[in-house]
């Protein structure tokens, strides 16, 4: 009996022992543009592209890597509702998109740590408002849907994801447009009665 307790005592310390053991904490499945737009192909249903824009600069940029994008929450629900691309808005790859070559701005820029040239990718999603870090949704056909500016802490961030892959945003904006309407419908009324 005292062998079997024995026996019972190791295996649960061992047990515990193991549970304890530190894992490397869980990481965004970063991606390139490319993978992202082959994946989204692959997959029978595709999810909404969360971009971000960095440079090896931007100092909040590398917080954000630090802390909002290591929680583990943001970093499961990221993994899980998006495809999560890296992208540093000062590259000079080539990116071949719907028919379109995007190029860096300046072809012929060569990085040497200081401050680059904007690739027209990262213009263009950015709408010209460039700022680091930045942030853009796109839904599933790539057609963007939010631009998001500056650090972010984990809260605001999550609320943001989950407005936009739960599909949120799109009963909201029936909601602000039936809004709109039964106001101008209500301007119109008064303004007829006024004119009576």
């Amino acid at each position: 009996m005292k062998q079997l307790l024995l026996l019972f005592t190791i295996l649960l310390l061992a047990n515990a022992t193991f549970a304890q053991t530190p894992t490397a904490p869980a990481k965004i499945n970063w991606m390139t543009w490319d993978e992202a737009v082959a994946q989204s192909k692959k997959d029978e249903k595709p999810k909404k592209i969360f971009i971000d824009f960095y440079t090896d600069w931007c100092g909040w940029c590398k917080r954000m890597d630090a802390s909002t994008f290591a929680n583990p929450t943001v970093v499961d629900y990221m993994n899980r509702n998006y495809y999560a691309v890296k992208f540093d808005a000062e590259c000079t790859d080539t990116i071949l998109f719907n028919g379109t070559a995007f190029i860096n701005s300046e072809p012929t820029f060569k990085k040497t740590g200081a401050r680059g040239k904007v690739h027209i990718l990262a213009y263009s999603l950015l709408e010209g408002q460039l700022s680091y870090p930045s942030y853009t949704i796109l839904d599933e056909n790539f057609s963007r849907l939010h631009i998001l500016k500056g650090f972010k802490e984990v809260e605001p961030l999550l609320g943001t994801l989950l407005f936009f892959s739960g599909e949120e945003f799109k009963h909201y904006h029936n909601y602000v447009h039936a809004q709109w309407q039964r106001n101008a419908k209500l301007q119109q009324q008064q303004a007829a009665a006024k004119a009576k």
